[in-house]
């Protein structure tokens, strides 16, 4: 059961006070009741929490911090949604909806006629109903082993740790946790990580069929050919097949902490994703603010990411970022001075950042953050990388993340620079990231493009990231003239204008070229130029012609 499902009990009558869809889609475990103002030593992650806000002091000068301090114990525990009753208010106040909006916890609102225990009831036949569902898999996997893997994911231990213990009391041989991009998310000890290439071919293809061993889909999957996780088996484990689907669907929690987790870090990488993006000047200090909240350091060094996906308005491109990201920075090596609820991480959520469990998923070394601005234009700022490597990186790792997609739904990357002052340079290298992109996916029309200012250093390279509009109204007005002029008398003015450019405006080079009389490049020259309105001789000129012919594919007689 994930929390959406709430709203499909027409007989309960709840209202979704404030919810996002991603978060709509978290798991549920159980219900628990509660009036406390600080309840998060009674709540166990995943829980829906139903509270009739008894708590709730309307006339109290802090009413709204109230509301906030509440609205932080349930997200320091991990809850599923709060259910908020209106039979002491008559509605649910203004003040909770905000704060669980600033927490990132959906909120639901319990008219009065409808009790708790109907609400309790119903939850928990629908709890009961999921497990007959998959009692064929789940029962493979014996109650006591299902109990202790559970209660060690709760306790926030690591997806090794989780994984390591399956294997061991299962007996069902070596497996691995991979992602679609053949990224290793944990692997059981004493077996090396699998090769990409061999995760690839056991992974199911985008027609549902798997050329090699299969590997298992982690819970119900992700919304995205990027964000799910595979159980994947090393070796066929005869007679194994069931007890591998069941482990599967237990290890469904390890995933969905990990995609909750991320999606608090979207919404603030979201935010400063709209600032950078926006019209208006970045403020330093309302910057800092945003780098504070997406825990990155406000000094730099930063560097900014944006990707697209051509051909698509589902916001994918968010998610193939942030797997791209994971593949290519390195893990941090466990460090004694670490507080042990938690791995330090640009991309930890808020919640983590409360000291609920540790994320089950290593962190990078280099730790970034993933959002999409108002017009769903993926962004990504990562710390202490350098453009270079990480260009590099992301050219290795994008191909195997193209092939998840149709080949008509290419996906772009732009690698920014190094801002070392954010707030002076942040927002500027954004912008370059964004042209850098362009100008790769002019240059590879039919394949996925990684591309980076660094590599912007000609004017070939700069014109291609020019919008395809544009440089082609700016090509039509400079070379239309000679077009027309070769097609109505058969002439070959625009080709002599490439062959004198390229040959830097030599006449005798021009001419041996062509296998013609230096006279006769004379003439075609000073027709170009009465045509064109350009001088030849002037360096400006020239250039302005050059742009014209690097800005597409004009024809040549």
């Amino acid at each position: 059961m994930i929390v959406s499902d709430l709203l499909d009990v027409a007989d309960l009558r709840l209202r979704l006070a404030w919810g996002p869809p991603d978060l709509l889609e978290r798991r549920v475990t159980g219900v628990t009741s509660t009036d406390l103002q600080d309840p998060a030593r009674y709540l166990q992650p995943g829980e829906l929490v139903l509270s009739g806000l008894v708590w709730w002091q309307p006339d109290h000068p802090a009413a709204q911090t109230l509301a906030l301090r509440f609205a932080t114990s349930l997200r320091s525990a991990g809850v599923a949604a709060l259910l908020a009753g209106e039979g002491t208010h008559g509605e649910v106040p203004a003040g909770l909806v905000e704060a669980c909006r600033v927490h990132g916890i959906p909120l639901f609102s319990v008219p009065a006629g409808t009790s708790f225990r109907a609400v309790t009831d119903r939850v928990y036949l629908r709890l009961w109903g999921d497990l007959r569902t998959q009692a064929t898999e789940a029962t493979a996997v014996p109650d006591a082993v299902r109990r202790e893997l559970v209660e060690l994911m709760y306790t926030g231990a690591p997806a090794a740790e989780v994984l390591d213990r399956a294997v061991t009391r299962l007996g069902c041989g070596p497996c691995s946790l991979v992602t679609a991009a053949g990224r290793t998310v944990a692997t059981s000890t004493g077996t090396p990580d699998p090769e990409p290439e061999a995760i690839r071919r056991a992974l199911p293809a985008r027609d549902g069929e798997s050329a090699g061993a299969p590997a298992l889909p982690v819970g119900a999957g992700g919304d995205t050919p990027f964000d799910g996780w595979y159980l994947y088996p090393h070796a066929a484990a005869l007679g194994q097949a069931a007890v591998l689907h069941g482990l599967a669907e237990v290890l469904a929690t390890l995933w969905t902490r990990g995609r909750g987790e991320a999606a608090a870090g979207r919404r603030a990488a979201g935010r400063l994703a709209g600032l950078l993006t926006g019209v208006a000047p970045v403020h330093a200090a309302e910057l800092g603010e945003a780098l504070a909240a997406c825990e990155l350091p406000a000094g730099g060094p930063l560097v900014p990411v944006t990707a697209r996906i051509d051909g698509l308005d589902l916001p994918w491109a968010a998610d193939a970022l942030a797997e791209a990201l994971r593949c290519v920075l390195p893990s941090p090596a466990p460090s004694p001075a670490a507080s042990p609820s938690r791995v330090p991480s640009p991309s930890s959520s808020p919640q983590s950042a409360a000291g609920a469990p540790a994320p089950t998923e290593p962190r990078p070394a280099a730790g970034f953050v993933v959002g999409a601005d108002e017009s769903g234009r993926a962004v990504a700022v990562v710390a202490g990388a350098d453009p270079a490597l990480l260009t590099s990186g992301l050219r290795e790792v994008w191909p195997r993340l193209q092939a998840r997609l149709p080949d008509r739904h290419l996906l772009r990357v732009g690698v920014g620079p190094r801002a070392v002052r954010p707030a002076a340079e942040l927002a500027a290298g954004l912008c370059q990231a964004g042209y850098a992109l362009g100008a790769a996916a002019a240059s590879h029309p039919r394949g996925c493009s990684v591309g980076a200012s660094a590599e912007l250093d000609s004017l070939a390279a700069l014109v291609r990231g020019i919008p395809a509009e544009v440089a082609a109204a700016y090509r039509r007005r400079l070379l239309d003239p000679l077009t027309e002029h070769d097609r109505s008398t058969g002439g070959v003015l625009l080709a002599t204008l490439v062959t004198f450019l390229d040959h830097d405006c030599s006449w005798a080079r021009t001419a041996e070229v062509l296998h013609v009389h230096v006279n006769t490049v004379h003439y075609r020259v000073r027709r170009i130029e009465e045509l064109t309105g350009r001088d030849l001789s002037r360096l400006d000129d020239r250039l302005d012609l050059r742009a014209a012919l690097l800005c597409g594919p004009a024809p040549l007689g």
